[in-house]
């Protein structure tokens, strides 16, 4: 029995996977963002703007967690003293590596949110600087990773020859996958 048919999925990427690619990496989006290049190596979205989506999700999202930290910061702080050691943490990853953690903070799962908003507390951190790095590391996250999700495409298609008919396991996969690793980060986070 087929979970979902091959045309639905299909109708359901081409109508919303944009519009989901957009909030998912303007939420986090590793997840979203490998099966939007998956998809796109299946016909339904082109390459480019699936890179291009990532990219404005991305770097806006961070835009707003940074302004949120640097208008807001200090009250949210008082008001969730539990943030005190993983911005005390982040602080010192930015003292140490600047320019670095500016350009690859989203590459290192759970620190996407956290980042941007710790930058905007820190006074030492000029606003031009991290938009610009902020711009460059959306670029190259975009393109890698939506990248790697159509290369996952093509090391499937080379295994099953047929992989229209594995897409939506394929696609679940992808998600099952997303998800255990975040519930994992999650549960570790609280030990």
């Amino acid at each position: 029995m087929e979970i979902i048919s091959t045309a639905l999925l299909e109708d359901l990427i081409k109508t919303y996977g944009y519009w989901a690619m957009l909030i998912g990496t303007f939420l986090e989006g590793e997840t979203i963002l490998i099966i939007g290049g998956f998809v796109a190596y299946l016909g339904y979205l082109k390459l480019s703007l699936v890179m291009l989506i990532a990219f404005i999700g991305s770097f806006s999202g961070d835009q707003l967690y940074f302004f949120i930290g640097r208008l807001k910061g200090p009250s949210l702080l008082v008001k969730y003293p539990k943030l005190d050691s993983r911005v005390d943490k982040i602080n010192r990853a930015i003292e140490r590596y600047h320019d670095l953690i500016m350009l690859g903070f989203r590459f290192i799962y759970g620190m996407r949110i956290m980042t941007p908003f710790v930058m905007g507390l820190n006074p030492k951190v000029r606003t031009g600087r991290f938009v610009f790095l902020n711009a460059i590391g959306a670029v190259i996250w975009s393109v890698v990773i939506s990248t790697g999700g159509y290369l996952f495409g093509t090391a499937v298609e080379v295994l099953m020859k047929d992989i229209r008919k594995y897409e939506v396991v394929a696609i679940l996969v992808i998600a099952a996958v997303g998800a255990g690793v975040w519930f994992f980060h999650k549960t570790a986070k609280r030990k």
